[in-house]
C-alpha cells in the first residue's frame, strides 16, 4: 500500500492530481476484479467484462489527454 501511494505521488509530478487519482483507483478497481475472478472463483459474465474494458478504456483516456 505504501509502494502505491508512492508511485501515485512520483505520477502527480507529471500529470494533474485529477487525472493520477483517477487512473490509481482505476487500475486498484480493475486489479481487484481480476484478482477475484482468478483467485476467488467469482462469477464471469459479459456484463462484467464489457464494463472491466470501459474502466480500462477511460484510464486510457484520462492518461492521454493530459
Amino acid at each position: 500500500m505504501l509502494i502505491s501511494v508512492w508511485l501515485l505521488s512520483l505520477a502527480m509530478n507529471k500529470i494533474p492530481l485529477s487525472v493520477a487519482y483517477s487512473v490509481w483507483v482505476g487500475i486498484g478497481s480493475v486489479g481487484t476484479v481480476i484478482y477475484g475472478i482468478y483467485f476467488l472463483n467469482d462469477p464471469v459474465n459479459f456484463q462484467k467484462i464489457i464494463f472491466i474494458l470501459l474502466v480500462i478504456i477511460g484510464i486510457a483516456g484520462l492518461k492521454y489527454s493530459s
